[in-house]
């Protein structure tokens, strides 16, 4: 009975998802598994190949002993430990410190002496057999032929970098193989512009497709990240961009912001023109999500208002949406009218859906407006001299907040109105004791860019400008939320959690979401990043918000509601990336690419770690949970995504090993150098001091890691 019941909880589209999360997990346990066999495998062969005796084989570590499962065949016990963190091979005298290993024997030759001298020894050429386990192992480790220590040079060379070999080999393999079976990644494009940053202030715009960066050809997305990450942020980063009506390619020089993990120009992965076809096509609790008729998985559209919109032109719809926030939009879309046979054509109908404006949620807090952070390239504000830090005052003579001029939120709609008028700006600018007016003529904004990350500011497209949103309450709106919580002009907002619904109403509308905190101080001024998150948030989300007034602290929690004549162009629809497509129709072209991406792999981890700690912020490593977290990210997207990741992955491994840290294979390759050099090998207190150095250095390195994994150790 009690399975039964069990089993009525669980849906089919439920199961259909447990199934795919486990071939998913197992997909991914293979895989990381592989990587790790193959670098030990590498020891391993070329061990037995050179005459070493090795001992073990394992994948983990049988820490204390402890493991999934053993069996010896021949000389060797293979086995699977139980941290899954690595493996080892265990070679007579190569795990050993021989200076360890002399100390055992010396003090056994001592015993012996000593016991015959009181005559209660057994002779001399008999100590062997009256030495311990231990000391008849130390000895053997040191002048057994099949020892590891008693190869050559050359040899344990051999044996030491046939890990790091295999994993390039390996990667190779895997990517060609990928690279046959076709690889599917996000284009290089742009879909989304964060305000502020570095493409706004270059005046990209969504659309925009990338093909260069820094001199390097770019195809996908990821490749541009890794650019923009590791290029050159002094002298900044010509960008080559092709845009739609634009004959010839556009070239921009951008300077990253370096302030986060990993520096970046602000911009999200290119959108088709088609809606996601998993999981859900619109957002719980928005306009496109109460559209009638509704929206379905895979919709694609292919005209608004009878205009068309053309395959993949993503920007067509994205200034429809910035330029008719308030209008109820009629969008035709393109869908499968029924399931057909695999070989039968697939048959098509067009529906045309009603789809009304999207409110904006808020708390009825209007926010004091800052200064402005940024100026857009060939904009009205640049035409006018405006200049970062100047802070606007009055429009055509009126206060910022005023009904006609708008609050620091809705002042980019207001100004959206008003495209090509003349506005005079009365402006604050520092070190000046008098205030300048200015006139700006208004373009047209056929653009929205949303604060979507932690401090973005505010953008205004008809100005030009990024402004600042300071955490104080200029005015509350009567009868809002915030007026029913008490909060009152000149609070200042220090704290918002927001709280989800509960995981039944989350499991109804197919959504994910976590409890989440902000802070607002100087260096957060978070409000516009708070608002618009609101806006993509599950219906029944509340936020317990905390202020200070006169220094005490007050805390209320809010729901939010929808404003009366303020609307989000995002309407809430949810699109599929661009992709791009790359098939090899050869093995030899697959192996040229396998062998390209390799290169680029392994180049990419020096390159980071030469940038580490300075242009790469060390808070973006990851430890294991990270990696089975991409691993699996990569699975979701195909067998051949899978096989890209681990081609990553295999020389990561490499490179990382072959660093010349102590206890890692880098580390073993210099010591063994040192003594093909000199003919001996380092002192062996130079040796033990490295060993301690070495092992000090990983375990700090996977406190450091799993802190982040996580999240003992904040990210940001």
């Amino acid at each position: 009975m009690g399975w039964y019941l069990i089993g009525m909880v669980w849906d089919a589209d439920t199961l259909m998802a447990v199934r795919d999360t486990t071939i998913g997990v197992v997909e991914v346990a293979i895989g990381l598994g592989l990587v790790i066999f193959v670098h030990e495998l590498g020891h391993f062969v070329v061990a037995k190949l050179c005459g070493v005796k090795c001992e073990k084989f394992y994948l983990g570590f049988d820490i204390a002993g402890l493991k999934f499962c053993k069996f010896r065949w021949g000389e060797t016990e293979y086995g699977i430990g139980i941290l899954p963190l690595g493996g080892y091979v265990k070679m007579l005298g190569q795990e050993d410190n021989p200076a360890k290993l002399k100390e055992e024997i010396e003090r056994a030759k001592v015993k012996v002496d000593e016991g015959q001298g009181k005559g209660s020894s057994p002779p001399l050429e008999d100590a062997q057999q009256t030495l311990s386990p231990p000391v008849e192992h130390a000895q053997q480790a040191l002048y057994d032929p099949r020892s590891f220590l008693a190869m050559s040079v050359p040899k344990r060379m051999a044996i030491i970098s046939a890990g790091v070999i295999m994993n390039l080999i390996f990667a190779c393999l895997i990517a060609a193989v990928a690279y046959k079976i076709g690889v599917r990644q996000i284009a290089a494009g742009i879909g989304q512009i964060i305000p502020g940053e570095a493409a706004w202030q270059a005046n990209l715009k969504v659309g925009d497709e990338i093909v260069e960066v820094a001199g390097r050809k770019i195809k996908r997305f990821r490749d541009m990240q890794e650019a923009v990450s590791l290029g050159d942020l002094q002298n900044g980063l010509p960008i080559t961009v092709r845009r739609k009506g634009v004959a010839e390619p556009i070239t921009v020089t951008v300077t990253p912001d370096a302030s986060g993990l990993l520096p970046r120009i602000g911009i999200a992965n290119p959108r088709s023109t088609t809606l996601l076809k998993k999981e859900i096509a619109v957002l719980p609790g928005s306009a496109a999500g109460e559209a009638k008729p509704p929206f379905e998985l895979g919709d694609r559209i292919v005209a608004i208002d009878g205009q068309p919109i053309d395959d993949d032109d993503y920007a067509q719809i994205y200034s429809y949406l910035a330029a008719h926030p308030d209008k109820t939009l009629k969008v035709t879309v393109r869908r499968m009218a029924e399931k057909v046979e695999t070989d039968a054509p697939v048959k098509t109908r067009e529906v045309t859906i009603d789809v009304p404006p999207n409110p904006m949620r808020r708390f009825g807090l209007e926010m004091e407006m800052g200064e402005i952070c940024a100026i857009q390239k060939d904009s009205p504000a640049a035409a006018s001299g405006l200049k970062p830090g100047d802070i606007i005052r009055m429009i055509d003579g009126k206060q910022i907040g005023d009904t006609a001029v708008g609050d620091s939120l809705t002042l980019p709609d207001r100004l959206r109105r008003r495209a090509g008028e003349t506005i005079n700006l009365t402006i604050e600018r520092e070190g000046e004791k008098t205030a300048h007016e200015v006139q700006v003529k208004l373009r047209d904004a056929d653009a929205y860019v949303q604060p979507l990350d932690e401090g973005s500011p505010m953008a205004v497209p008809a100005l030009g400008i990024a402004y600042r949103v300071l955490n104080r309450v200029r005015a509350v709106v009567p009868g809002s939320p915030a007026a029913e919580a008490e909060l009152l002009t000149g609070d200042e907002i220090v704290r918002a959690k927001i709280i989800p619904p509960d995981e039944e109403t989350l499991h109804k509308l197919k959504l994910s979401q976590r409890e989440i905190t902000l802070t607002f101080d100087a260096e957060h001024r978070n409000w516009p990043c708070f608002i618009y998150a609101m806006q993509n948030l599950a219906p029944g989300t509340e936020v317990e918000l905390e202020w200070l007034r006169q220094g005490a602290t007050h805390t209320a929690t809010l729901a939010p509601a929808t404003a009366a004549n303020w609307f989000n162009p995002d309407r809430g629809m949810l699109f599929e990336p661009v992709y791009v497509y790359l098939t090899a129709q050869t093995w030899g072209e697959a192996l040229a690419a396998g062998g390209e991406e390799t290169l680029n792999s392994t180049l990419l981890v020096y390159r980071t770690l030469h940038k580490l700690g300075s242009q790469v912020s060390l808070k973006a490593l990851g430890g294991p949970v990270a990696i089975f977290s991409a691993a699996k990210g990569a699975a979701d997207e195909g067998l051949a995504n899978l096989l890209i990741f681990l081609t990553m992955l295999s020389a990561n491994l490499a490179v990382l090993n072959f660093l010349p840290i102590p206890l890692l294979d880098g580390g073993l390759m210099v010591l063994l150098i040192y003594e093909g050099i000199r003919g001996k090998p380092a002192d062996e207190r130079v040796q033990v001091a490295l060993t301690y150095v070495g092992l000090a250095f990983i375990l700090v390195l996977m406190v450091w890691v799993l802190g982040l994994d996580f999240g003992l150790i904040p990210r940001r």
